[in-house]
Formats: C-alpha cells, structure tokens, sequence
C-alpha cells in the first residue's frame, strides 16, 4: 500500500468513527469545522486518485447515484410479523404458551420499544456494509442499498470482532422535532406539509435520487441480529456487542426477569412514551435465549419467541354516511363505511372496513350514527363504537343487502363462515377482473406492463374474461385501445412473455384457489411436483401435506371439479405456463424418500433450517409434530421432554446430526 493510498484509508477511519460519536452516541470529538475540512480533503484525494474508491466511504453519504427503479430480493431468513397484544391477560396467555413448550418457567425477557417507523434488513461481510432491503411482505423488499447509505446512523463499516457474515434489523425514524423543521420549511418555500413522520421516511427510502434522501433527517435504530454463527447466547449479549460494533442500539431496552417486570416496563412507557422524541406504537417482548427462540420456532406468520404489546390507540368521532360493497376475486362480499373526512394519526380518514354482517350488527349500526374510529396497528381504520347519544330517532338501522352489487346475484352465507359470498364466479365482472389482477400480482406470475387499469380496459373492451385470455392477445387488438402507446404494447407482451418462466409454486398461487396462499401453494408444489399428480389427490391424501387442514383440502377438490378451471388450466399448458416443479428445485436425490422427519432441540454445526434443506434435498419429508407416520427424531440439544416420551411412546428412534449424515452416506453408496 503506497502513502497516498495509506491517507485516504487513514482519513476513511478516522470519518468513520467521528460519525459514529457525533450520530449514535451524541458525543462529537472535533468541531464541525474539522469534520468538514477532514471529509473535504478525503473527497479531494478520492477525485484526484480514483483508483482507491470504495463504495463505503464516509464521502458517499451524500449520496448521488440516481436509480430508476428498486430490484426485489428474496429474504434469506423471512421477516416475520408479531403476534399482537392488548392486555395483561394477553401476555399471560403467552407466557403460558411459552412455559408449556420450553417445559420450564425460569428465563428472561427482553423488552424494547416498538418504533413506529420503517424495517430494514442490513447485510454484512466481513464487516463492511454490502445490502439493505426493506421489509416488503416479510418474503421479499426493495433493494435500496444505496439510499441507506445516506444514514449516518447505519455504520457502512464495523469495528471491533463481528460475525463475518450477518444480518441485523431496525427501523428507519425521522424524529419528531426534525419533522417539524421539515415542514416549517416546506410551508416557508409554499409546498403542502407532510403528513406523518412515519409515511415520509417510507417515501425517502424509495426516492430515486439517493443525494435527495441525504437531505432527509432519518436514523435508524437496529435491534435484531440474524445470522447462523453461534457467537452468543442471549438477544442481550448480541444488542451489548453491536453496540461497541458501531451499531446505533436504543438505550431504552431492558432485560426483565419475569413478566411482572415486562408488565412494570409497558406501564412505565404508556406515560414516557409522550415524551420521546419519536414515535412508539407499542412494547415488544422477546424471550432472550437464543436456544429458546429456536425451540420455540415460528408459526407461518410470527415467530413464537415473541410479541407486541400495543397501546390504546388514538380515537376520534365522525358521521357514517353511508356503507358500500366490495367484492372480491373470490366472491367475498365486504362492507365499507364512508365516512365524514376526519384526521386521525396524521392522515385524513374517508373510510372503515366493517368486516362482515356480524360486524354490522354487533355495532349496531344506523344510517348516519355519530361513530368512534381508531387505526387498527396505526393504520387500517375501525369503527369501535357508536354515540348513541347522538343518534336521530329517525334513522333507518343499516341491513346487509341481500344482491351482489357487481352482477345482481343473490349472495350466499354458509353457516360455517361469516362472509357473504357471490356465487356468480364466472360471470361476475368484479370477480372476474380480481382474479386476474391476482394472476398478473408481482407475488404471483409479475407480469410487468398490465395494471389495474388495462385490466379494465381490456375487459371492458370483451378482450378477457378470464387470464388465458391474456395470452391471446394480438397486437391489433390493442392499437386501437385509449392510451395504448407503441411502447405500453410492447411492455405488455414483454410482460406475458416472461411470465412462462415463473415456478410452478408461483402458478398455483396464482390460480387463486380459495385458501391457498403462498406458503400452501409452495408445500403444495414440492409435495407432488406437476399440477396433473395434484389434481389427482383425494381429500384425505391432501390432508398428509404439511399446513394443509380440512377446509384447505376441500377448497382444493372443489376447484379441480370445476369445468371452466380445468379448462382454464389446460389453455394456460397450451400457452407454456409451468405447471410442474422446476429442476433446480427438486431434490438432488430420493435416498431419504420413505422417511418423515420431526427436528427438534438446538444442534452444534447447523441451524435447524439448513438440517430441514439437508433432509428435502435428499427426497426426505420434515413434518412439524411427531405422528404414528414419523420415522425418526433428528435431536439436538434440550429437546423437550413430551416430544422425548412421545418418541418412545410408539419407538420412535432419535437420531443426531452424525446419524443423519451416516444415513444419507449409507443409502447413497
């Protein structure tokens, strides 16, 4: 390394750790003065001697670089929602539920703030700062890399001994005193003020000019490290060690011994929480054994390890107007009240889901009742109650209508569910148009270049009427449609062309089969492989894959005893859509084929999911309760004592990891 080179990395450190005493601990070394002489001279050097750039430089905090839109990337480790509480009989409940799978009832919590701000996911190698991806729908976000690095309380390098490969979460916040610069300032230059703190730091990261989003006031508190080394023990150890990393870690955690300290440490919040300077919507409580958490696991939305307690929301009183009805892809018919515009948590509510007819009733709903509304997780708007007081006795008490309001069908309700549903599937037009916006969702076939709106279009022209329809499309006959440009043409076609490359799990999710989710779709897809071998599965075969249950299972036959989704099916083969498991996905071999596996405990070389991607590359199958079908036990460490009695209740054989290994070695040979 010659001397030039050797100053630019001297300044670069040095830049680094002035941020992170001005940024995250609040206690600046130099004057401002010298920090902006020192980054001007590092900016000089890098100009001058291009040669020795480095993306993470303290000089990219300004950002620069302009994107024109954001690539999606896959979660290699899902972010999970949190189980949601309002009382302490909630957190009994868990706790309880914690206590009855750990089999014990002495450990710790650790209870943190729930910042009402923005997730993000950052990804560091060997210490440098090299993604981050906001949280989208818990599978997969947005790449905004570029963006982040504008926060100067998100370290671009670490300090000290980290893990070389982890993932760590937070949560982007602009304070509340700098949104109050900010819009001071916007009302001084005429522009509209922002609504909330929380929906403009949103916005920022998804500004295309990253030098835009370096003028906004974010921070970042991180809180959760995600990563297959076992360096610690306790979510406590890891938050203490990030800190002397670099990472800006809130001093208001606290490890509490029981849950009448957690109770103590909500109660204490509910009055502070006026006080900070940001935003807090809650509590969450996590148990802080990182042995434990694996034990406890997940369930196919949360993680079981922990939960949020949520304070009472803001409330607010204003006039129903009126309710209307929606109806959905699969025929579900929900009703919506329409309300007198009124500001409720920063934004102005027109608008409240009323769930179902139950709901209605429930409230007992009148034509324009004077009726109390909050945000339901500080977003989705609720009716909680009405003033009776201020009911006119004149009022008509509001009914569920008896038609559908798209086709004029008359709506069913099984007694076993609480929806209303239009039973017209093939010939309601709103069902119709919500399947296929469901077919071309980026969730499900991502087909770029038809929105809503052509949807609507194309339909309404007697172009589709259902997704087959789409890919028949000529190019004749669009031209002649409104705002269809050359360029929207080709896009669209683009769009449908690449849309015969996405898996077969992607495609079943995309059929909209009642209940059929992401997660069904996917076990759905890597249990029988080709769309044919699916549909020739009986009600009880279904009810062997793993997340399928009854109702699951019946909604599958009674869409393959369909005649026009067969149909449609057949038309869609015709046209190349994947309706069989892709190579890559399946197993490299079927030597543990037979065998059905329970994993339980915590294992010395590896996680329990690389263990569960071990057994299904080899064709075997991980089931999550042991069964007179389960073949073995692969334990770990601290396995719970039912699932040990359970194991030699029916002579169940518990294997370890070198057993699992020595298997897979014995069949292959």
């Amino acid at each position: 390394m010659n001397l030039i080179q050797k100053n630019i990395e001297k300044l670069r450190d040095e830049l680094h750790q002035h941020n992170h005493y001005y940024y995250v601990l609040d206690k600046p070394l130099i004057s401002d003065f010298d920090f902006d002489m020192k980054l001007k001279q590092l900016n000089d050097l890098e100009n001058k001697f291009p040669e020795f750039n480095d993306d993470n430089s303290p000089t990219k905090r300004v950002g620069g670089l302009v994107v024109k839109s954001f690539n999606s990337i896959i979660h290699k480790y899902p972010m999970y929602s949190l189980d949601n509480s309002y009382s302490k009989e909630d957190l009994e409940d868990w706790n309880q539920r914690l206590n009855k799978k750990l089999e014990v009832t002495d450990f710790k919590f650790l209870c943190e703030l729930k910042f009402d701000g923005v997730s993000i996911n950052l990804t560091y190698d060997n210490g440098v700062l090299i993604k981050a991806v906001t949280r989208g729908d818990g599978i997969q976000g947005d790449d905004v890399t570029e963006n982040i690095k504008t926060i100067k309380t998100i370290p671009l390098k670490l300090k000290g001994s980290y893990p070389d490969k982890f993932q760590i979460r937070g949560e982007i916040i602009i304070d509340k005193n700098d949104f109050i610069k900010m819009n001071k300032n916007r009302i001084s230059e005429g522009l509209e003020p922002y609504m909330n703190p929380r929906n403009t730091a949103s916005g920022s990261l998804k500004l295309q000019d990253s030098s835009e989003v370096a003028k906004r006031p974010l921070k970042c508190f991180l809180y959760q490290i995600v990563t297959e080394e076992n360096n610690f023990k306790t979510q406590n150890e890891y938050l203490i060690n990030a800190l002397d990393w670099g990472f800006n870690i809130s001093n208001t955690y606290k490890l509490c011994n029981n849950l009448n300290e957690v109770i103590k440490f909500i109660n204490f919040w509910e009055k502070e929480r006026l006080e900070l300077n940001f935003g807090i919507d809650g509590i969450v409580i996590k148990v802080d054994n990182l042995n434990f958490q694996q034990q406890l696991g997940y369930t196919s939305k949360y993680p079981r390890w922990s939960i949020a307690y949520k304070y009472k929301t803001e409330q607010v009183s204003t006039k129903l107007l009126s309710v209307s009805y929606q109806v959905g892809r699969t025929g579900a018919v929900t009703p919506v009240a329409n309300l007198e515009s009124v500001l409720l948590g920063g934004t102005y509510v027109k608008r409240a889901s009323l769930h179902n007819q139950d709901q209605i009733n429930k409230l007992d709903l009148y034509f324009d009742d004077q009726v109390f509304i909050e945000k339901g997780g500080e977003i989705i708007p609720k009716i909680v109650g009405i003033d009776l007081n201020k009911r006119n006795p004149s009022s008509k008490k509001i009914k569920f209508i008896e038609n559908c309001p798209s086709c004029g069908q008359n709506l069913i309700r099984n007694e076993s569910e609480s929806q209303h549903y239009c039973l017209n599937i093939n010939y309601c037009p709103t069902q119709i148009k919500g399947r296929i916006q469901h077919f071309i969702s980026r969730k499900a076939m991502d087909i770029n270049g038809i929105g809503n709106e052509t949807i609507d279009l194309l339909y309404s022209n007697g172009l589709i009427l259902n997704c087959a329809d789409l890919y028949e499309l000529q190019r004749e006959d669009l031209i002649s449609l409104e705002r269809m440009a050359d360029k929207s043409i080709d896009n669209i076609f683009i769009g449908l062309e690449e849309s015969k490359k996405i898996n077969f799990e992607r495609v079943l999710f995309a059929l909209g089969i009642r209940y059929v989710g992401q997660t069904v779709a996917k076990n759905l897809a890597r249990e029988f492989k080709t769309i044919d071998l699916l549909i020739s599965k009986t009600y009880d075969d279904l009810l062997l894959v793993d997340e399928i249950g009854e109702r699951i299972s019946e909604s599958i036959i009674d869409f393959f005893n369909n005649e026009f989704n067969m149909e449609l099916i057949n038309r869609l083969r015709e046209f190349g859509i994947q309706f069989q498991i892709n190579v890559i996905d399946e197993p490299t071999n079927d030597v543990l084929s037979d065998y059905i596996f329970v994993i339980s405990g915590v294992f010395e070389t590896k996680s329990r999911d690389e263990l569960k991607k071990i057994i299904e590359k080899n064709g075997g199958k991980v089931s999550t309760s042991i069964t007179s079908k389960t073949n073995f036990l692969l334990g770990g460490n601290n396995i719970g004592p039912s699932k040990i009695e359970k194991a030699k209740s029916i002579g169940l054989s518990i294997i370890s990891e070198n057993d699992l290994s020595n298997l897979i070695e014995s069949k292959l040979l």
